[in-house]
Formats: C-alpha cells, structure tokens, sequence
C-alpha cells in the first residue's frame, strides 16, 4: 500500500510466465516499486525472481496453476494465490484477475469495465497477447506472456507509473534470439 508520503508509484504488471521468467522482463520488475502477476505462474521460483524496489508483489492464480503443475513441496504458496487482488496506489485502484473467468475474449473488456467499475486499472492475462485499452475508464491491460512460451513476438510487461494527479501506461515487448529490437 502506499502512503501519504509516496507521490508515485512505478508498478510493473506481468503475466503466463508458466514457470519461466524472461531475465529482461526481471530487470525491469527490479527498476518498478511494485510488480503485478496476473496468473499462469507456474513455480515458485518466478515470483523468488520478481523483485521489485518495496518487495510488494500481487499476483493471483491462473487457470494452469494447479498442484499437477507446481511442484508438489510448493502446494503452499500455490494454495495460498487468490483469484483476484487489488493495489491501492496513488490516484486510484488497481484490480488483477487472471482473465480466464471473464467471458468470451471479444467482450472480456467490457466485462471486466463493468465488473469492476471502480477501478482505475483492470489487469488480466490468460490470453498472452499484449494488450493496452485506454479507450475508457477503467483502463484494461493485459501485459501478455514475461516467459518463454506463446509470447506473441516476444516477452512483454506493462509499466504503470502512478501519482494521485496522472497515470501512464507504457508497453515493453523484448525481441525474441533471433531478432532484430524494433521500437
């Protein structure tokens, strides 16, 4: 949470890691304040490498976290992830699910807009596509896939910096081995 004393917020939101974490997508989570997990983690050890300035970490459970694919010594920490979570930061309230609950994906943003109009952000994964809506409030954005698998072009997060007045949203996709870094 923040206080009165924090003016901004730097959140780095993630997504369908699925046990892998993109080291580019790590070194940027360790820049943000926060970082945001909507599901598919897939071990432990993704969120031992999410390390945000605060250590503050959300994350909730994706449709593939399940105890058939989480080692079975971290029943715990998978048990433990909720379906939806919520950051308070300056200026408003971020809501995080994992997107798989949310109706077909041509009406997921206008089901996740009125289901939780009181956000400032929705955040949802499930699909690995990047995906930044600021069309309308609230905003809906979907980092796409921080690993290794179906990640569309290359890993992907979205970095929010948030402050009581304004808030911005900025998209990172990293090329994949191979390919040329374009802007």
């Amino acid at each position: 949470m923040y206080t009165d004393m924090d003016t901004r917020a730097r959140v780095a939101i993630v997504a369908d890691t699925h046990g892998k974490l993109d080291q580019r997508v790590a070194n940027e989570v360790a820049r943000c304040d926060y970082v945001v997990h909507a599901g598919d983690v897939g071990c432990l050890n993704v969120l031992r490498h999410l390390s945000p300035l605060r250590q503050r970490r959300v994350v909730v459970r994706g449709n593939n976290d399940v105890c058939s694919k989480w080692p079975d010594s971290e029943a715990s920490v998978l048990e433990a992830l909720p379906l939806h979570a919520e950051l308070e930061l300056p200026g408003g309230l971020v809501t995080v699910v994992h997107g798989d609950r949310c109706g077909p994906a041509n009406h997921r943003h206008r089901w996740l807009r009125a289901r939780y109009p009181e956000s400032r952000v929705v955040v949802y994964g499930h699909s690995h596509r990047l995906e930044v809506d600021t069309s309308s409030r609230p905003w809906v954005l979907n980092p796409g896939a921080a690993g290794v698998s179906r990640t569309f072009g290359g890993p992907s997060l979205i970095i929010i910096i948030a402050s009581k007045g304004s808030w911005r949203a900025r998209a990172l996709r990293f090329p994949l081995p191979g390919q040329a870094a374009f802007r």
